[in-house]
């Protein structure tokens, strides 16, 4: 499976990658090791169940913000600030009202 990266680059799919940016917004949680392979693992089969060849990078993103934001809102929003590429406070402070509705 090939993952199409922002600028439309391929890339070989690698879980490692989804795992290692779990691990950074989950750091100092109370996320177990083990919550974070079962959502690699869930990521994963979503992925591998669209029986695509290729996957957006943004897709990708979008899933482990869905999963992150029903285990640990705090992850979520780590996990959301490097996504979003946030630029200022005010996208920050958007984000967490929309946690609040």
């Amino acid at each position: 499976m090939m993952v199409i990266k922002d600028d439309n680059r391929r890339e070989v799919f690698d879980r490692e990658k989804i795992r290692f940016g779990l691990h950074l917004a989950c750091k100092k949680r109370p996320v177990s090791i083990e919550g974070i392979e079962g959502l690699v693992d869930k990521i994963e089969l979503k992925i591998r169940d669209k029986h695509q060849y290729e996957v957006l990078t943004t897709d990708i993103g979008k899933m482990v913000m869905n999963e992150l934001r029903t285990i640990d809102e705090i992850a979520y929003v780590r996990f959301a600030s490097v996504y979003r590429k946030f630029q200022d406070k005010e996208e920050f402070i958007n984000e967490l009202r929309g946690l609040e509705g």
